[in-house]
């Protein structure tokens, strides 16, 4: 930084000037005291020489002495003019031409003439333009007129005058004795301003310097104060001023972060808005919302769904809160809109968006309007035929007890059937709960499957279908096996009903890295592709029409699907139409 720009610059050069001005102005007036002091002293000097030369012409009138012990007197610069009458005027014999005052400035003179007319003692600085000549004061003469008295009543008089000119040295010399005085005081002053200013303005250095670590962000800089003037309470109120930005930042800094953990731990997406619509803050749930917008709204010029820019617009105009919902790539979304004010509660500056998710709550309340309506229609049969043989009987329709027989055997099955299903039902609400306990134990594999085949095997011969399996030996392994055993009924109990006569079906085991294998796979009417992946969810159910005697719950897969999902496995299925199916079990080694 350049000096004169600097505060210390700045007051070294404002002290300075000041002096120098003083310093000046008391110059100018002591260069003009001394000069009228010497010209007073002229004055005097001249005016007391002419009375006693006026004395002495007096005294000697008659020896006529009184002329030569006056101009011997007389000393240059000084010269003398005596007057017996306005006639004839003596000059003294050291006056030279120039320096000679012709006559008639005596005579002419408004007040060198009272002298002669008046007998009056006069003094008088006249200048030499009255003499038709040209120069400054120093070419001014200083005369003095002194009446005298002649014989018989006479009278003359005696001028006595000197040059100005003597006064220009002994001026100059006492003007460069003032001039080196104010110099010698100037420069004193320079060094003193120089310093004073420098002490002063250090502290506001340091101050400074303090100033722009605070604004890098170090609270804890402070600036030393060795005094108690002003500008060491200035230093005590900066370091004050430091501590408190210090603990306002670690609030703000504090506020900050509970405020983003809170919008970042939110299930809810929070949105902020200027009043362009320009997105200020965001969470991650709201960031995954926009990550939709690219892919629902091709438009660029709209960087945002019609529906949320609207609910924008219409929260800002209104500056009232506006609720709507949004479908954007098959989810759905509550979104709440409330505007924000500024600091004076006066102007909308802007709005924040609160987002929330929905998808998973319209699922679920299509899965209980599912389960409501399925348990319905599941119930709605065996209920209508319990209420109608049940009929049957009290009104005595059957007229034979083998009738009735038949008659109480449907009401027995449909009970066993609504008992089936309402324990299935309860077994799968358990599993969904995580209430499931598992009791794992070693078990050989390929016996455990051959056994479970086995039971089969009649009920298959029963209905011309070849049943085959195919395990390894002596392979243990550690799972549930009252659990895994439900699965593979469930699933070879579907691959009979669903295959047709003559048909085969295998049930294999095999070990594969981490786990074991175990498929059950059919040549019967098989899945359709569109609903595969609907056939571990609840209550589905294939086409009657493929199906032989009666059909399940639409449970058992579901009950499946939880089963293994418990051991931490996964089930698959692959099919085609007419062609047959396949289901796939992986069970992973328990650890």
């Amino acid at each position: 930084m350049r000096l004169w720009h600097s505060v210390v610059g700045k007051l070294w050069m404002t002290i300075l000037l000041l002096v120098s001005f003083v310093l000046i102005i008391l110059t100018i007036l002591l260069i003009q005291f001394f000069e009228k002091y010497y010209v007073n002293e002229i004055e005097q000097d001249l005016s007391d020489t002419a009375k006693k030369m006026s004395s002495i012409i007096e005294s000697h009138r008659d020896d006529g002495l009184g002329e030569e012990i006056v101009f011997e007197i007389v000393d240059d610069p000084v010269g003398v003019a005596i007057a017996y009458n306005k006639d004839e005027f003596l000059y003294s014999p050291n006056i030279g031409k120039d320096n000679k005052i012709p006559p008639s400035v005596f005579l002419n003179d408004a007040d060198l003439k009272k002298v002669f007319t008046n007998k009056a003692v006069i003094e008088k600085e006249i200048s030499l333009s009255e003499m038709e000549e040209t120069g400054g004061r120093f070419k001014n003469y200083i005369i003095a007129g002194v009446p005298f008295s002649l014989n018989e009543g006479e009278s003359g008089a005696i001028f006595i005058y000197q040059s100005l000119g003597v006064l220009k040295e002994t001026t100059k010399q006492t003007a460069n004795l003032i001039l080196l005085a104010a110099g010698i005081a100037i420069v004193l002053t320079t060094v003193f301003a120089f310093f004073l200013s420098t002490r002063i303005t250090a502290p506001l250095r340091k101050m400074r310097e303090a100033a722009f670590e605070l604004s890098k962000g170090y609270f804890d800089t402070r600036v030393p104060f060795l005094t108690h003037d002003e500008i060491g309470e200035l230093a005590n109120a900066f370091n004050q001023m430091g501590k408190r930005l210090k603990f306002n930042m670690n609030v703000l800094r504090q506020e900050k972060e509970q405020l983003t953990s809170i919008l970042s731990s939110m299930a809810d997406g929070v949105m902020t808005f200027s009043r362009d619509g320009t997105i200020l803050i965001t969470n991650p749930p709201a960031e995954r919302f926009l990550h939709l917008w690219p892919y629902d709204e091709m438009d660029s010029e709209h960087p945002m769904p019609s529906e949320l820019a609207a609910l924008l617009e219409k929260a800002i105009a209104d500056e009232a809160e506006q609720t709507g919902e949004l479908s954007i790539q098959g989810r759905y979304y509550v979104v709440i809109v409330s505007p924000l004010y500024t600091h004076d509660q006066k102007n909308v500056r802007g709005a924040v968006a609160v987002i929330r998710d929905m998808t998973e709550e319209r699922r679920l309340d299509k899965l209980r309007i599912d389960f409501v309506a399925n348990v319905s229609h599941e119930l709605r049969t065996p209920i209508a035929m319990l209420q109608g043989y049940s009929e049957a009987i009290i009104d005595d329709i059957a007229g034979s007890e083998e009738e009735k027989r038949e008659i109480i055997k449907i009401i027995y099955d449909e009970s066993l059937r609504i008992g089936r299903l309402v324990n299935e039902l309860l077994d799968l609400a358990r599993m969904e709960a995580g209430h499931t306990a598992l009791h794992y134990e070693k078990v050989d594999v390929g016996k455990f499957v051959q056994r479970i085949t086995s039971k089969f095997q009649a009920i298959a011969r029963e209905n011309n279908i070849e049943l085959k399996s195919s395990v390894e030996d002596n392979v243990y392994f550690s799972l549930d096996s009252d659990r895994i055993e439900q699965v593979l009924t469930n699933l070879i109990d579907n691959a009979i009903r669903h295959t047709h006569e003559g048909g085969n079906i295998q049930v294999s085991q095999t070990t594969v890295d981490n786990g074991i294998m175990i498929t059950v796979e059919d040549d019967g009417t098989g899945i359709p592709e569109e609903d595969l992946p609907f056939v571990f969810e609840r209550f589905y159910k294939a086409d009657k029409a493929r199906t032989r005697g009666k059909s399940g719950t639409g449970l058992g897969l579901a009950i499946a699907k939880n089963i293994i999902d418990a051991h931490n496995g996964m089930m698959t299925v692959a099919s085609k139409l007419d062609e047959g199916t396949t289901f796939t079990i992986f069970l992973p080694t328990a650890k």
